[in-house]
C-alpha cells in the first residue's frame, strides 16, 4: 500500500486534525466536522485512522541495534514531580567523553517514534535522553489518544522544572562532555525554547515548531538557537514576528528556517504530515549546529 501524505488530505481535514491532536476539539467534533469533508469511501473514522501514527512502518533504528546502548533511568527531580523517568540512548563502544542531548516528546509522552529520534542522535554520535512527562501518572500508556489526555493533567509547572533537571542530569552525566543540547518537537519544541530561558549554560537548543516565551523570557536566552518552522503552520508561525524581534533586541545568536509547503509536525515519520526532504534537512542541520556547540 502507498504510504499517504500530506497531500491526500484537504487542508480543512489537515487543520481539523491540528486541533484535534493539540487539544482544541474532542475526537467527537472532529469527527462530526471531518464527517463533512471525507470523500466518497473515506468516512472521518478512516480519515483520522490515516493520518495517526504508524509507529511500527517508521521505526529507523531497532532498540537492539548493535550499534547503541539504550535503557531506561530514574532520577530525581525535587523541584518537579520528586522523580523523572526517560530513556538514555548511547553510542556503543564509548571511548571519550560525549556531548549530550535531552529530547522533548510531543504531547503525548515518551512514544515509540521519540525512542527512536533517541536512537537515531545515539548512531549521530552523541548521548541521548529523552523522558517522559508522562511517568508521574503512569507513564506513556501506549495509546495516543489516551496519552493526550492524561497530559492535559499534568502540573506543567512541575513538568517544566522536571525538564530542568534532566538537563542538570545529562550536564553531570559521567560519559558526557558536561555540554547540553536540547531539541524538542511541538510541545517539546516549546519546552527547547523555555529551557533556553531558563539555563544560561545550555549550550545549544533546537526546537520544532514550539511555542515562543515572552519578549522578557526571551531576552534571558543565552544559548544558540536553530529554530525550525513549517510553512503551512500559521497557528505556530503566528508568534514568530514578536519573538524574532525579541531575539534581536537581546542579541540572541540565532538561526531560523522555515520549510515553505510542509506541515506542522513534518519531522514526524510516523504520520502523512512528514516531509521526508524537509526532515532530512532539517535533522542534518540539527546534527550539524549541535556538532558546532556542543562537541
Amino acid at each position: 500500500m502507498t504510504r499517504k501524505t500530506a497531500e491526500d488530505f484537504s487542508p480543512e481535514v489537515l487543520g481539523l486534525f491540528d486541533q484535534f491532536v493539540h487539544g482544541q476539539i474532542s475526537r467527537r467534533d472532529f469527527l462530526n466536522r471531518a464527517g463533512k469533508l471525507a470523500v466518497a469511501g473515506a468516512s472521518a473514522a478512516v480519515l483520522l485512522q490515516s493520518l495517526s501514527p504508524n509507529f511500527a512502518e517508521a521505526k529507523q533504528i531497532d532498540e537492539n541495534d548493535v550499534r547503541i546502548k539504550a535503557k531506561y533511568v530514574e532520577y530525581p527531580s525535587p523541584n518537579g514531580n520528586g522523580k523523572l523517568r526517560g530513556y538514555l540512548v548511547y553510542p556503543a563502544n564509548v571511548t571519550t567523553k560525549l556531548a549530550t542531548v535531552l529530547v522533548v516528546h510531543e504531547n503525548r509522552g515518551l512514544n515509540p517514534h521519540i525512542e527512536d529520534i533517541a536512537r537515531r542522535f545515539a548512531i549521530d554520535g552523541f548521548i541521548a535522553f529523552a523522558p517522559d512527562a508522562l511517568f508521574p501518572l503512569g507513564s506513556y500508556p501506549g495509546d495516543e489518544d489516551k496519552a493526550r489526555e492524561l497530559f492535559q493533567k499534568l502540573d506543567q509547572t512541575k513538568t517544566r522544572e522536571d525538564f530542568i533537571a534532566a538537563a542538570e542530569v545529562l550536564k553531570n552525566l559521567p560519559d558526557g562532555n558536561g555540554k547540553v543540547g536540547v531539541v524538542g518537537f511541538c510541545y517539546g519544541g516549546g519546552i527547547a525554547n523555555f529551557l533556553a530561558t531558563r539555563l544560561p549554560d545550555l549550550g545549544a537548543a533546537v526546537p520544532f515548531y514550539g511555542g515562543q516565551p515572552s519578549e522578557e523570557d526571551a531576552a534571558k536566552i543565552k544559548a544558540p538557537l536553530l529554530l525550525q518552522y513549517a510553512g503551512k503552520d500559521e497557528r505556530i508561525n503566528a508568534g514568530w514576528p514578536k519573538y524574532e524581534a525579541a531575539l534581536k533586541a537581546a542579541k540572541v545568536d540565532y538561526q531560523v528556517f522555515i520549510y515553505p509547503e510542509v506541515q506542522h509536525g513534518f519531522n514526524n515519520d510516523t504520520t502523512p504530515r512528514y516531509d521526508a526532504a524537509a526532515a532530512k534537512l532539517a535533522w542534518d542541520r540539527t546534527v550539524g549546529f549541535f556538532r558546532q556547540h556542543l562537541v
